[in-house]
């Protein structure tokens, strides 16, 4: 595993990338007023690691550069105190384990500071709470591993793994396959893992600083769906899981008073006329939880739904062409305004002005991008 090496770049571009990409240096979009964000990335081809952007207040994009070297960095997130971002990185050395690595955020830098094993092989997501608390995902581990994040960004030794069991009907659920994990409003954990096809409910022991089986431990979504990713309503308590093997949201009610989940409608993020295959990567709800947006990989689209209000059911609008290939992960601007969206197989990043009222995306804008995986803001 190579440790990670800092560059600062001004104006060089990466050799390799496109003609796209080399017209899209910093330019005079830079002077916009706009918000940062950072692109995890891999690096097995002509990415060097994470890279820094701008998306400008008429949504248009422009590139700073490469901020730091760093390992098949594909999933990102900034430490609860915005001082830190953190990264994994998917592989798997010899002892089977990928690894987790923070930096220190600078005006146009990220100075590595700590790295340290994840738990198990190729962690895939990284979330952050409060309290300092890390969750990875460990996708060929099938596990979650628990670190926490110091102020001087200085990364804890592995404090707890939990270890997922189980397998699903499709092929590609052979085995646990731990994809990503989130913290809810109450401060559960809950672990999505495509593999064993269950959302895994967990708590932390902050004494002991561990995972604790929740009530229920796990909830099981429809066979062969495969859920990937998932998004909280901002003040409901609906949560939508993307199944990425089955093309498919699903919506999980939890009961006020018993504490219940239940799977109240599952439906297909992609058109009826579509025959090809396809595969889901990311679901994010609107800022005001009045639409939800979907990623396909295969008909390589945005699906748009509207929520109903009073139930949280969904009903499918349409889709909006990504502009590109395998839409990995994309993310609304901060504001809602514009939705980003990360093609991994085109090297490209897509700019999308969002329709607050009738949930559309219009396209603004496009940059090019080496591998783009993951899409982090920074204010």
């Amino acid at each position: 595993m190579a440790r990670p090496i800092i560059f600062v770049l001004i104006v060089v571009m990466m050799a390799g990338c496109r003609e796209s990409d080399k017209r899209e240096q910093p330019s005079e979009k830079q002077d916009s007023k706009g918000v940062t964000f950072y692109l995890g990335t891999y690096t097995d081809g002509d990415s060097e690691g994470i890279y820094k952007y701008q998306l400008n207040d008429d949504g248009t994009l422009s590139r700073t550069g490469l901020m730091v070297e760093s390992e098949n960095p594909s999933y990102l997130a900034v430490s609860p105190d915005g001082q830190h971002l953190l990264a994994v990185n998917e592989v798997s050395d010899e002892n089977h384990t990928g690894y987790l690595s923070s930096f220190k955020i600078g005006k146009d830098t990220l100075e590595f500071i700590d790295q340290k094993p994840s738990g198990g092989a190729h962690p895939c997501h990284v979330v952050t709470n409060r309290e300092g608390y890390v969750v990875v995902a460990n996708y060929s581990g099938g596990n979650m591993g628990l670190l926490k994040i110091r102020d001087n960004g200085r990364l804890s030794e592995l404090l707890d793994v939990q270890q997922h069991q189980g397998s699903g009907v499709h092929p590609r659920q052979e085995a646990p396959h731990a994809h990503s994990g989130w913290f809810a409003i109450d401060g559960a954990v809950i672990s999505v893992d495509l593999g064993t096809n269950q959302l895994w409910f967990s708590q932390i022991d902050t004494v002991r600083n561990a995972f604790v089986p929740g009530v229920p431990p796990t909830l099981s979504m429809p066979p062969g769906a495969g859920p990937r990713h998932l998004a909280f309503h901002p003040t409901e308590p609906w949560i939508y899981v993307l199944n990425e093997l089955s093309s498919t949201v699903s919506l999980v009610t939890k009961d006020k008073e018993s504490g219940a989940f239940t799977i109240a409608q599952t439906l297909t993020t992609l058109p009826g006329d579509f025959d090809g295959g396809n595969t889901c990567a990311d679901i994010h709800l609107s800022p005001d939880g009045k639409f939800l947006y979907a990623s396909n990989r295969g008909h390589n689209s945005i699906a748009i739904y509207a929520l109903d209000p009073q139930t949280g059911s969904l009903e499918l609008l349409g889709h909006e062409s990504v502009r590109g290939e395998t839409p990995r992960n994309f993310s609304l601007s901060p504001d809602g305004n514009f939705l980003l969206v990360a093609n991994q197989t085109t090297d490209n990043i897509v700019s999308f002005k969002r329709d607050s009222q009738g949930g559309g995306l219009t396209f603004v804008d496009e940059i090019g991008a080496p591998s783009p995986v993951c899409i982090v803001f920074f204010p």
